[in-house]
């Protein structure tokens, strides 16, 4: 068994990591930048290590001093997390060559799986339903002029090497083909360090699912059911569920046999997800598969029962997987919300800072992951999620209703965030309804400013600015019954204090 881990991230997957680490005796090294040096992950690893500047390329991304500082602190595995190094094929290479444990798949299906073009051709071979489209990258646009003429407009441009919606872009038009695909050169170029662009058929108003997998060095292979991952804003997802509202015992199981296929086809092992688009009438097609834990990972965890990240220790340290596919099932419904340091009222925005109150909810069948407390600084140097807010319940609509209370209990000032977007997404009644496409946002959401922003700030400051000694002067707000709730009625006593705050 692995006995000590070098954490290759920071902020809540890697608080989350570290958690499930103690759990299992094993000693955690937690690594951070400068910006980082009071981050939460370091505060709950047994060591933590500066290894560089703010900037990503010269910390979290600087392969040579993560390995070193693994083996200086006597680690002998690296969990690379999510984002960052964790699905670089390079970095599996040399973390295995310093002789220290990947915990992750081989480098070869990492490498395969990585490229979305190597990998479409690989799954057509193996008979997977995959969207019409290239078959492989090209600089020439009358390639993808010939392609999206045989096709059809629309058409999507997606990049070769990349995700997060970096480097994508729907063209309806044949005319606005040359500047998309150059555009989208340039992105994928700027975040993967690679031009390489393909055009497939876009597919109009799909559902995206996902299917988590799990494969031992021994050959087998189960999944471990959905997520509809639809929510989603600038192909960024921020609401995930569990079960997916289309799914049925019937497309569950050929969706399911087709995932372990695609991982089977590939010769992965470790964690995976098999991502599909599924259309109107339930045909689904293959995607990609993400390499590693996902972001989302916690509504499988509360739907099976199953720590993914203990199982991704038990298989990386050797282990058979403990249970068959016919042992596995789903109870109940699960819902995350990404709780993102964004301002919805100035498209969402990245917003910076200091966390000058947070109060977490807290109540049965709720979990919050998280990388911040009160008091903490948000930097602006890395990915804005702050949070992740998960939720089980009986049903689907029991498990909304328990989200949208623990959206409110949520509270989080001194920097803005996606929290009161989440509460309007999951009160629509498209949603209720279970009608959650990746179009939902841009057809039911309308996003601006509902309000003064500037007099509710310096309210949400003033209502922060309590302490000890304005407790003790026993004055108390009241509020007429029936009014709505707010921050500060959540927060409790609070008053907006003048002159010197020292």
């Amino acid at each position: 068994m692995i006995k000590k881990i070098l954490v290759a991230n920071r902020s809540e997957i890697s608080c989350r990591i570290i958690r499930s680490c103690k759990e299992m005796g094993i000693k955690t090294v937690a690594v951070y930048s400068e910006a980082d040096s009071k981050a939460l992950h370091t505060l709950l690893a047994d060591e933590s290590v500066c290894i560089g500047p703010p900037p990503a390329l010269q910390s979290y991304l600087n392969m040579d001093i993560i390995i070193q500082t693994a083996k200086e602190t006597g680690c002998d595995a690296i969990h690379p997390g999510y984002g960052f190094l964790a699905e670089n094929s390079d970095f599996n290479n040399k973390v295995r060559d310093a002789g220290l444990i990947f915990i992750g798949p081989e480098p070869e299906p990492m490498k395969l799986l990585g490229s979305k073009v190597m990998s479409r051709v690989t799954m057509i071979d193996a008979g997977v339903p995959v969207i019409p489209g290239m078959k492989s990258s090209s600089k020439e646009i009358m390639e993808f002029e010939k392609t999206a003429a045989e096709m059809g407009f629309p058409v999507l441009i997606k990049a070769s090497a990349g995700g997060g919606g970096k480097g994508m872009r729907v063209v309806r038009k044949k005319e606005e083909l040359k500047t998309a695909v150059e555009s989208a050169m340039r992105e994928s170029q700027s975040a993967f360090g690679s031009d390489e662009v393909f055009l497939e058929k876009y597919i109009e108003s799909p559902r995206h699912v996902e299917f988590q997998v799990a494969a031992d060095n021994f050959g087998n292979v189960v999944y471990l059911f959905e997520r509809e991952c639809s929510i989603q804003r600038r192909h960024q997802k921020i609401i995930e569920e569990s079960p997916s509202p289309i799914m049925d015992v019937e497309l569950q199981k050929r969706m399911g046999e087709i995932a372990v296929k695609v991982i089977k086809t590939a010769n992965y092992n470790n964690l995976g997800t098999v991502e599909f688009l599924v259309d109107k009438d339930k045909n689904f097609y293959f995607l990609e598969v993400n390499a590693r834990i996902q972001v989302e990972h916690p509504i499988t965890e509360m739907t099976t029962g199953i720590d993914l990240v203990k199982l991704q220790v038990q298989i990386a340290s050797g282990e058979k997987l403990p249970f068959k596919q016919k042992d596995l099932k789903q109870t109940g419904h699960a819902i995350e919300c990404r709780i993102y340091a964004e301002d919805p009222d100035n498209n969402f925005m990245p917003s910076s800072g200091k966390i000058l109150f947070l109060k977490v909810p807290m109540s049965p069948g709720v979990r919050y992951d998280s990388g911040i407390y009160q008091g903490a600084e948000i930097p602006v140097f890395y990915d804005p999620v702050l949070a992740k807010l998960i939720v089980w319940a009986p049903t689907r609509e029991e498990a909304r209703n328990r989200m949208l209370i623990a959206l409110k209990e949520n509270v989080i000032l001194g920097v803005k965030t996606s929290i009161g977007f989440m509460s309007k997404c999951l009160e629509h009644n498209e949603f209720i309804k279970g009608n959650t496409f990746t179009d939902f946002i841009d057809k039911n959401m309308k996003i601006g400013t509902e309000y003064n922003s500037g007099m509710l700030n310096k309210a949400l400051i003033g209502a922060a600015l309590f302490d000890s000694q304005n407790k003790k002067n026993g004055k108390n707000v009241q509020f007429s019954v029936g009014e709505p709730s707010s921050p500060w009625q959540t927060i409790g006593y609070w008053e907006i204090c003048t002159g010197s705050t020292k």
